[in-house]
């Protein structure tokens, strides 16, 4: 679909279904910036912080165009409708939405260790004005092995399917859902900063047969790897990609 320009925020979207967007990428004159809170915070109460962060930047609402959460553990389909209802109701309160169109971007993933006890937020992203460079700075946002516009477990990619192969097959489908994202943004592999995979899996053969060969020159900046799950149960494999200048720590 076509990247869709959000009146005041900056920047454009791909679209993607209710609870987010595919990815965000900023417009000429500006940049998107990477922020992680030093601690994990509720994430209502979250909001309230990137809010007076935001309002400390000269920066509008509307400047928040990506949100990283970090859940206690997967949540059952249903469960994780029920969050992403309350997550866009608190979207939609800031007047973020774009003609009924969730415009930021996101990933939920659940560690498998040292998880909160409740849903958190984990970082964030917005724009601001930049002259000092014109590189490509976008996030594209987080992505399993469920294809776009789908939730259900029907629609899961080699579905309890956990061997080396079933994982290959995961790993090459979430690789070409990055790249057609990256693609749909404006960006290329050679943009991205950090590649992060979400996973308590090995990819060991991943890696060499999967990303490496994909994502050539963004290897360079080496691979995250998470040990954590993804946010719905049975699904096994994420990643998601940024391409950005600046980044913060927020107190």
């Amino acid at each position: 679909m076509p990247l869709i320009v959000h009146p005041s925020g900056n920047y454009r979207f791909l679209p993607g279904i209710a609870p987010y967007s595919c990815g965000v990428v900023a417009n000429p004159g500006y940049e998107v910036i990477h922020a992680l809170f030093t601690e994990p915070v509720g994430y209502k109460a979250g909001f309230e912080k990137i809010e007076a962060f935001l309002d400390a930047q000269n920066r509008p609402k509307s400047a928040l165009c990506s949100i990283e959460l970090r859940s206690p553990k997967p949540f059952t389909f249903g469960g994780f409708g029920e969050l992403n209802a309350d997550y866009a109701a608190i979207l939609k309160s800031w007047g973020l939405f774009v003609d009924g169109l969730n415009p930021v971007a996101r990933t939920n993933v659940s560690p498998e260790f040292y998880a909160n006890p409740e849903v958190v937020i984990h970082g964030f992203a917005y724009t601001a004005p930049t002259s000092k460079h014109n590189r490509t700075t976008f996030i594209v946002a987080g992505g399993g092995e469920l294809p776009d516009g789908f939730l259900d477990a029907e629609s899961i990619i080699a579905r309890g399917d956990i061997s080396p192969s079933g994982l290959i097959t995961k790993s090459r489908f979430v690789m070409n859902l990055m790249e057609s994202r990256l693609f749909g943004l404006g960006g290329t592999w050679a943009d991205v900063t950090s590649t992060n995979i979400y996973t308590i899996h090995s990819f060991d053969k991943i890696l060499p047969e999967v990303i490496t060969p994909q994502a050539g020159p963004a290897t360079l900046q080496g691979i995250r790897w998470f040990y954590t799950r993804p946010p719905i149960v049975e699904i096994e494999y994420e990643m998601d990609l940024r391409g950005v200048v600046h980044e913060v720590y927020v107190d």
